[in-house]
């Protein structure tokens, strides 16, 4: 019987910030002239040849309203050690 409740496949940061750039009906060229990355640079990205640096990305983030939430689960620790005496 087929998992009913499977979560759905969560995308990568990258791929979200690229749906925003979509999204958002903003030209590359009004991006790139309001943030001040090249206009090569975003091109590479949106194609997803190549990613963007943590301040290319928190400019264009800055630019289109994005906020990055952290939700974290912790990591669950293989403990088939056992403790010495």
């Amino acid at each position: 019987m087929p998992n009913m409740a499977a979560k759905p496949k969560r995308l990568k940061l990258t791929e979200q910030v690229r749906q925003a750039i979509t999204d958002s009906g903003e030209s590359r060229y009004r991006i790139c002239k309001e943030t001040g990355l090249d206009p090569a640079t975003l091109h590479r990205f949106t194609t997803g040849e190549r990613g963007l640096s943590m301040e290319a990305l928190d400019a264009v983030a800055d630019y289109l309203g994005l906020s990055i939430v952290v939700n974290r689960k912790p990591i669950q620790r293989n403990k088939s050690k056992s403790a010495k005496s």
